[in-house]
């Protein structure tokens, strides 16, 4: 008769414990998971490129008239703005792809199936996403902002009309002008994990930041002035990107830029929501 011996195992002994899935390393896999497609790369370039290109077309085209300028339009001229209003317009429009489909498209190919087998812990899958997108956001949108600025500058100090970072309000509006790129990408993705649709989320935050600033026009003008500033875009792109004086109807550079927190608080709050509380 063959003996059958049995060892127990102990916890903490021999046997391997299976650790919780965490944070850091559905971080890694998330970042990973970005840069595996070929849009990622192109959406980021096409960033930058028609910032850089807006800068420079508008800062050249400004020295290039610019002794042919009369003195009252070059005190209304904003050095700042000419460098950094392409950047804010097209840096939102570019990143709202991006935000879009580093959710919905996870749904369209039904991969967010496999992203909850190894991750099951919604909220950690839902925060790594978002941090890796903040992150990639933040990093290609303050080094874009920075180089628009400089490279519009060295345009305009051709004929002593540029700014420095040093003046009152430049850097601010530097600063303010690659964070609201941000934020749009973050309440991108929100709106995102809420409708799970690609086209969807697109239309919509394109209305709300393109469409509904326009629409607003038709609005008789002391409840235009009232409801402006609280609508992220239309002339808040303006304010951002500026360093001369604000619209009396707006609430200035923070003061916007936090305007455009709230939404985008709002719209990550309910994605959140809608991750947990919905199927996959």
């Amino acid at each position: 008769m063959t003996a059958v011996i049995t060892e127990q195992v102990r916890p903490g002994g021999g046997a391997t414990r299976r650790r919780r899935a965490g944070l850091p390393g559905t971080l890694r896999s998330e970042y990973t998971k970005m840069f595996s497609v070929r849009s990622t790369y192109w959406s980021l370039a096409l960033l930058v490129l028609a910032a850089l290109a807006w800068s420079i077309t508008d800062c050249a085209a400004t020295a290039h008239m610019w002794p042919h300028l009369s003195a009252q339009v070059r005190a209304g001229q904003v050095p700042t703005q000419d460098s950094l209003l392409g950047f804010v317009l097209f840096g939102q429009m570019v990143i709202v792809v991006v935000g879009a489909l580093t959710i919905t498209s996870e749904y369209s190919t039904h991969a967010i199936r496999t992203s909850l087998t190894v991750m099951p812990r919604r909220a950690v899958l839902f925060t790594a996403k978002g941090l890796v997108l903040a992150i990639v956001a933040a990093a290609t949108a303050f080094a874009t902002s920075f180089i628009a600025f400089f490279i519009g500058q060295a345009l305009l100090a051709r004929v002593h009309a540029g700014a420095a970072l040093s003046q009152p309000g430049v850097l601010r509006a530097v600063t303010a002008s690659a964070v609201v790129v941000v934020l749009a990408g973050l309440l991108t993705y929100g709106i995102g994990a809420a409708l799970r649709r690609t086209a969807g989320t697109i239309t919509l935050v394109y209305g709300l930041l393109f469409l509904l600033p326009k629409l607003s026009n038709a609005l008789p003008p002391t409840w235009y002035n009232d409801v402006i500033r609280w609508i992220p875009g239309g002339p808040y792109n303006g304010v951002v990107s500026s360093s001369a004086g604000y619209n009396q109807n707006m609430f200035g550079v923070w003061g916007e830029v936090a305007v455009f927190a709230g939404y985008t608080v709002v719209a990550l709050a309910l994605g959140a929501w809608a991750m947990h509380r919905r199927d996959a």
